[in-house]
Formats: structure tokens, C-alpha cells, sequence
């Protein structure tokens, strides 16, 4: 099967506004399984809930909701669908010159310009940061458009000020490239989503974006910082910790249903990338899923 290039989504701003906004209620955001892609850098933030994200070639779950800053081009999944449990989505879109070429650039805003550059490989906040951050967004909704403008600049200056981060994708990470190489990777990101429950091999990847093994393999290290396979391991990883977390199936179903053949090899990757028996793991999620 040809896999589906990650979509250039065409984002229009706010009536009124320089930038967009939008709220989703429960389960209405229809993108949420589509990798996409757009030059607008992102702040999302998911009220509650559980679930799979993917933001260039970093996988994680998240749980209890879920504040995150996209920068420009960077390929994403939505993060939330009918499954996730939360209790509405909250979007804003702004293009890097939505307030002209120089105005990040002057003195006041060096912290903010410093963020935004780190955006590029996606930053995930937490702790009050995600709370305080996370309500403001939500008020912005029955605001006048310069208010809302006043707030998206105060939010960028709080998010810039926070210690409560983490950079998803590893130093080095290249996202910013030519056009070519951004939908040669989007294909790449696309086939392992559609496929990790299958057996995924570096020659059948490497076809698919026309290139010899030994060239991809090299390729995917110097775009990535870290190779195919390690992708695709995180992939169904994080997979089976959302489904430790949200399915009450065994742990040897998890295993397969993970896309992983081996259940002795399984349990030894599981627990270098958690920390934690995926039995352990269960059991600090029991919430999640009763």
C-alpha cells in the first residue's frame, strides 16, 4: 500500500485577528490522526485526558492532559480523538512574521525569540506551567481580538520565562530542510504510523522513498539523531504504553498487538525505555483505565 504524504494544512486567521484561534469540544477536532504540517508555529493544549503524540520523530503518551509548542513545518499528529478522554482542545496558530520581520528581534523579546527557535524540534511543558497556561488559553475564547493578542503575547513571555520543558526532538534534529527531504521524512513518519503493527523492514522504507539502504540508514541518523530502527521501536513502545495504560488486555496481547513478535524482547525494550516492567507500569496507570 502507497502511504499517504503528511497534508500542508491551510490555516486562515481569526475573524478580525492576526493569528488563529480555535477551541475543540470533546472528540470534534476530525485532524486528530492526521500527520500534517504547516508553516504557523502551534500552541496546543488538551484539557485532561490520555494519549499518543507524535511531533517529528518524537513519540510519547501523555496523561492528564497535554501543553505543547510546535514550531514551523514541524510534521505532527492531532492529539486527541474519540478514545482520549479529554475535555476540549484549545489551538493557536501564528506565522513566525505574524507581527512583522523585526519584532521578535528587538531587545524585549530575545527570551521569546530564544523559544521559538527551540520550538522548532517542539517543546512540552508541564507541571503549573501546563495548568496556569492551559486556563488562560481556554479564557481567551470569549475575548475581544486585541485582548486575545495581549494574551497570546503574555503567554509567549510566561512560556519563555518557564523551567518546567522538555525539547521532544534530540539536538540535531533537521526539520527545517528543503522540500524534498520535508516529504521525503513525512513519508517516512506516515508509513511507520500506518504500519508498526507489522514487520517493517529498512530495504521496504528505503524503496518507498527511492533511495539505496546504506543511503537511508545514513540519511535518517543525520536528520533524526537516531536511527530507523530506534524510530519504529519508540513507536510501538509508546503504542503499548498507551495500551498498558488504557486496555484491560494482557500484557502478552499488549506485546503483539504492539507490533513486537517477541515477548522476551519486548519486555527487556519496555523496560530500558520506561524505567519500569510494563506489569509496574500498569499498575501506575490502573486509573487511567477503570
Amino acid at each position: 500500500m502507497k502511504p499517504i504524504a503528511p497534508a500542508l494544512e491551510i490555516i486562515s486567521n481569526s475573524y478580525g485577528s492576526s493569528f488563529t484561534y480555535t477551541k475543540h469540544a470533546e472528540k470534534t477536532n476530525s485532524k486528530s490522526h492526521l500527520l500534517h504540517y504547516h508553516p504557523e508555529i502551534e500552541i496546543v493544549f488538551v484539557n485532561g485526558g490520555a494519549g499518543k503524540r507524535q511531533i517529528g520523530s518524537h513519540i510519547s503518551y501523555y496523561t492528564n492532559g497535554s501543553l505543547i509548542l510546535i514550531g514551523s513545518n514541524l510534521p505532527h499528529c492531532g492529539f486527541t480523538n474519540e478514545k482520549t478522554g479529554n475535555t476540549d482542545e484549545t489551538v493557536i496558530h501564528f506565522k513566525p512574521d505574524f507581527l512583522g520581520n523585526e519584532f521578535f528581534g528587538i531587545p524585549e523579546m530575545k527570551k521569546i525569540q530564544k523559544l521559538l527557535e527551540q520550538a522548532k524540534a517542539g517543546i512540552a511543558f508541564g507541571g503549573e506551567t501546563k495548568k496556569i497556561i492551559g486556563t488562560r488559553m481556554e479564557l481567551m475564547e470569549n475575548k475581544s481580538p486585541f485582548e486575545r493578542f495581549l494574551t497570546l503575547l503574555s503567554i509567549l513571555k510566561d512560556l519563555a520565562s518557564s523551567e518546567e520543558y522538555t525539547i521532544l526532538n534530540a539536538d540535531g534534529f533537521l526539520m527545517e530542510m528543503q522540500v524534498t527531504d520535508n516529504d521525503r521524512m513525512n513519508v517516512v513518519f506516515s508509513y511507520v504510523k500506518d504500519h508498526f503493527q507489522e514487520p517493517i523492514s529498512v530495504d521496504e522504507i528505503s524503496k518507498l522513498v527511492s533511495m539505496t539502504t546504506p543511503s537511508f540508514c545514513r540519511y535518517f541518523k543525520k536528520i533524526s539523531n537516531k536511527t530507523f530502527t530506534e524510530f519504529v521501536n519508540e513507536y510501538r513502545l509508546v503504542h503499548a504504553s498507551k495500551l498498558l495504560a488504557e486496555k484491560p488486555i494482557s500484557i502478552n496481547e499488549v506485546c503483539y498487538e504492539s507490533g513486537f513478535n517477541n515477548f522476551s524482547h519486548f519486555s527487556k525494550s519496555f523496560k530500558q525505555y520506561t524505567g519500569k516492567s510494563a506489569s509496574e507500569y500498569r499498575q501506575e496507570h490502573r486509573a487511567t483505565i477503570m
